[in-house]
């Protein structure tokens, strides 16, 4: 959960349960240790790949297990006992891999048997913790995947063998080789999905913790209001510009939705719109801040390490997409807002421009320096480090302005502390952000880590090539239903994965088939992929920032859910664009990049009008069912065909003009 107040995670039901003191203190400064280690090898000194990813998950299982308890009421004596041999065995396997890690390396291929038990004991302390802190779902996955690959002939299990359709079948693995990938190597649990999350995720986890914990979420919003809130449909608008620029800092959907959705969907509810309407557009534009760059979520960093692409690349490539994406959403907000005469909120009810950049401007500063060194090619995890010590640095020098040039209280809510308090306020106050950032990177580190044994077995197995041959089959060499694949794939697995796990299983699976076997550009592949993973966000059955809006809103989760797979609509389509037209984000000649983006703009328009019946007045049902097959026609491999289904598109958006300007002079005659 997030507190809506303070824009800051906090565990949910579970994880605040009656700890105890003697735990939350062990919480405490298991967090603020896993913060300095995890500072000192982003800043200073960078550790062996295993010996990093191996104390980061000990101490993040540690932590999680504290905090997430066997059951939902207070720790018992049974439960006190099986959370401690979960801790211990989070501790051993951690412990294990690093003082054995040599002798490990020099027997490469070969394991012992303590090799093995520590490999089963981690096993099992992952696959409990994802069920702790992600779900069952998850963990029945992975369960799953580990049972197919004792599926064989010479495997553990070879009776299941016969159940396997002949594309699937496999040798079969026992269970010490099994384990042996699983642990040992780095294709599993301690594979790239993991380093990725115990290197420069946890960096901008921390990152972020650091800028929320000195009030930036606050400035965000306020910068909001005051650029969209006079606008027709003002705190909608609003609540669109503040989930991009939450995305600068957060890349969590549901942190963006119960963050800026506390203020916007009271407000948007008092302004005329449906509660569902209300948590859905919060749901989609926060959904945006995954892919909003400069901060996209896990998932963009890992995008990074699977194509081999600069970060900085990663995030200039996504810049156009992600405007297109808002762009999408900020038109439907408008559109309703249009049809149901709404107006913007009165300017004594706005903070000024003005105003929020004196008191706040200080906030984009870090940004600033973050944004900088990324474009001069330092290691992400790097520019991380430097962006949290920017934040140090700068509230220092904001509050030795306030106190001794200015001679006012620096902090706004707060009086004018003698120095040796403040002092001690801004202690707590980091303190706080290390505890933070380690909490908040609790399910995604388990998350890398339970995907990791997906990926294992999938490498083991060689399910990856079967994936993309199936693929190629029931898609008949055709990209569309290709694609269409991807997006069921994708949303089936968002019914148990999070955002991270489904983009590094599809990345892994589908990736090498829309690449070899259909020619699509390897960044592309990945940006596809990226994009479709974030569906279960906004998709029901499983639409979880739509559900986390429904519960501000007041609102039916699933309703909200379709409200917003409907103003989410650019998820889908803007990928396509991608697809069929990669120089729109990868470059080529100049008149050719503005013309596809000429006609991906006009095309979206064109779509949302067509979906909400109403652009300028409302639409004949004829001239909404004309956008369809105008909107394949600019898909279709031919110029002269993509001219005649923008000219199509563009028809029905100069018949709805009109239309409103004869009723315009009519209602004047009248």
């Amino acid at each position: 959960m997030i507190d809506a107040e303070k824009g800051v995670a906090i565990p949910d039901e579970r994880s605040t349960l009656p700890i105890g003191p003697v735990v939350a203190v062990i919480a405490t400064v298991l967090g603020l240790a896993l913060g300095a280690f995890q500072l000192y090898t982003a800043g200073y000194q960078p550790m062996n790949l295993f010996v990093q990813r191996g104390f980061h998950l000990s101490l993040i299982l540690v932590l999680a297990f504290l905090i997430f308890p066997i059951g939902r009421r207070a720790r018992a004596w049974w439960g006190w006992a099986i959370d401690g041999a979960f801790v211990a065995g989070s501790i051993y396997t951690g412990w294990y891999l690093i003082a054995h890690l040599d002798a490990i390396i020099r027997r490469t291929g070969f394991f012992t048997s303590d090799d093995v038990t520590a490999g089963i004991i981690a096993t099992i302390v992952v696959l409990e913790a994802s069920r702790r802190v992600i779900g069952a779902v998850i963990t029945v996955v992975a369960g799953v995947f580990i049972i197919y690959a004792m599926a064989g002939p010479r495997g553990s299990l070879p009776g299941l063998s016969d159940y396997l359709p002949g594309i699937l079948a496999h040798r079969g693995y026992d269970v010490d080789r099994i384990i042996a990938q699983l642990y040992l190597g780095q294709e599993g649990i301690f594979g790239l999905p993991l380093g990725v999350a115990a290197t420069v995720v946890f960096t901008f986890i921390l990152f972020g913790a650091f800028l929320e914990t000195t009030g930036a979420g606050k400035f965000f919003i306020d910068m909001a209001y005051a650029a969209a809130g006079r606008a027709r449909g003002g705190p909608a608008k609003a609540a669109v510009v503040a989930s991009g620029f939450m995305g600068s800092i957060s890349g969590s959907a549901i942190a963006n939705v119960v963050t800026s959705g506390a203020f916007t969907i009271p407000l948007m509810k008092k302004l005329g719109y449906k509660p569902e309407e209300a948590g859905g557009i919060e749901a989609a534009a926060s959904t945006g801040g995954q892919i909003m760059p400069p901060i996209m979520g896990a998932g963009a960093f890992l995008m990074a390490e699977y194509t081999g692409l600069p970060y900085a690349d990663i995030v200039r490539l996504s810049v156009l997409p992600a405007l297109l994406y808002f762009a999408t959403v900020f038109l439907f907000v408008d559109i309703i807002a249009a049809k149901r005469g709404m107006t913007g909120l009165k300017s004594s009810e706005l903070p000024r421009v003005g105003q929020v950049m004196k008191d706040g401007w200080y906030y984009l500063v870090p940004l600033g320096i973050l944004i900088y060194f990324l474009l001069r090619d330092f290691s992400p995890n790097r520019v991380g480090f430097i962006a949290i010590v920017a934040i140090v640095i700068v509230a220092i020098v904001r509050w030795g302005i306030r106190r001794f040039v200015l001679r006012v209280a620096p902090d706004d809510d707060g009086p004018r502390l003698p120095v040796a308090a403040a002092s001690v306020l801004g202690l707590r106050r980091i303190v706080a952000a290390l505890e933070t950032g380690a909490r908040n990177a609790i399910p995604v580190t388990v998350a890398c880590a339970v995907a990791g044994i997906v990926v294992g077995i999938i490498g083991l197995t060689g399910l990856g090539l079967k994936f993309s041959a199936l693929m190629l089959t029931f898609s008949g060499g055709n990209l569309v239903l290709a694609l269409f694949l991807l997006i069921l794939a994708s949303l089936v697995l968002g019914l148990g994965l999070p955002v991270t796990a489904s983009y590094i299983v599809l990345a892994v699976l589908a990736a090498p088939a829309l690449v070899n076997e259909f020619g699509i550009p390897l960044i592309i592949a990945h940006l596809v992929i990226f994009w479709y993973s974030q569906d279960s966000n906004v998709t029901p059955p499983v639409a979880l920032a739509a559900f986390a809006a429904a519960g501000i809103a007041n609102s039916d989760p699933m309703k909200t859910g379709f409200q917003a797979w409907k103003f989410a609509k650019g998820l889908y389509l803007i990928p396509l664009f991608l697809v069929y037209n990669p120089e729109m984000v990868t470059g080529g000649p100049l008149p050719y990049v503005i013309w596809t983006v000429l006609v991906a703009i006009v095309a979206l328009f064109a779509f949302a009008a067509a979906l909400e019946g109403f652009m300028f007045t409302r639409m004949f049902w004829l001239t909404r069912l004309l956008v369809l097959p105008g909107l394949v026609m600019i898909f279709y491999p031919s110029f002269v065909v993509e001219v005649a289904g923008l000219g199509i598109m563009l028809l029905v958006l100069a018949i709805n003009f009109t239309k409103r300007r004869r009723e315009r002079r009519d209602e004047r005659v009248a």
